[in-house]
């Protein structure tokens, strides 16, 4: 019996530092650099005065909307399922480029867990439904907020993503995110450096205001302001120079999606020697 379950654990972790689970890991990247890089556009047009929903959901419809927009998005959900895939075996044998423990599981384990979502997001988007993300959330908020331990609820949850927006924060000026890297040529580290400190601050001030949005929703019990990123990027846009404001952010979330482009391509993953 401790022989078979040694051979199953064995087994296991060769398929979580499996080569095709690499290729996996390099689409999904691949995927989520697509939607910050329209995402930032999106916001782009936004500061510009035009009509942009700056989220996911509003991602997804863009492309749709785009020649051959099907066959995209049917693409972007692969590699959100593989995506998915990868994190979800790092919450199980360890991610690559992080310390032992609990934590970083965790953290894979939520990872996979958004974008398994989103890949029903764009299931639902093929389907037909056309409702904006931060309508949903909204409503999603206000199913909690008619009573105190919903709203205690609401407030944490929303206090969690502004924990995330500022980890990412830390996480992009104090260069951390140089320890997923192998291979790297060394006449393009530090155009990686440059992209991923932009890219990921931006990512990260924009969760944070989110989340604050959530918690002032939690606070005043107002659900509207639990919209997401979206009602995030619109409460900006009406801030003292808003729309520049908002311009920023759009250039740094496309910033984030190069950077995304070259983790896809450089960053270490299953089936690269030593990887683990």
């Amino acid at each position: 019996m401790s022989i078979d379950v040694t051979h199953r654990a064995g087994t296991g972790s060769d398929v979580a530092d499996s080569t095709p689970l690499g290729w996996a890991a390099r689409l999904g990247l691949t995927a989520r650099a697509v939607v910050y890089l329209v995402m930032g556009w999106l916001a782009i047009l936004l500061a510009r005065g035009e009509s942009a929903h700056v989220d996911q959901r509003g991602v997804l419809v863009t492309v749709l909307s785009q020649p051959f927009g099907t066959l995209l998005v049917v693409v972007l959900l692969v590699g959100f399922l593989a995506y998915a895939l990868w994190r979800f075996s790092e919450a199980v044998f360890g991610p690559v480029g992080e310390p032992p423990g609990a934590g970083p599981r965790l953290k894979s384990a939520g990872r996979g867990l958004a974008y398994l979502a989103l890949a029903w997001t764009s299931f639902e988007i093929l389907r037909g439904a056309r409702a904006t993300q931060a309508g949903q959330q909204a409503h999603l908020a206000a199913t909690f907020l008619d009573n105190p331990a919903g709203r205690a609820l609401v407030g944490l949850g929303g206090l969690g993503v502004v924990a995330a927006g500022l980890v990412m924060v830390h996480e992009g000026w104090s260069k951390k995110f140089m320890r997923y890297f192998g291979t790297l040529p060394a006449h393009l580290r530090s155009t990686v450096v440059w992209l991923g400190r932009v890219g990921t601050v931006s990512r990260g001030l924009v969760f944070a205001v989110a989340g604050v949005l959530v918690v002032t929703a939690a606070w005043s019990a107002r659900a509207a302001d639990a919209g997401g990123i979206d009602v995030a990027v619109r409460t900006l846009l009406g801030w003292p120079y808003g729309p520049q404001l908002v311009l920023l952010l759009g250039v740094g979330l496309i910033v984030f999606g190069v950077y995304g482009l070259a983790e896809a391509i450089w960053r270490r993953v299953p089936g690269d020697g030593g990887a683990r």
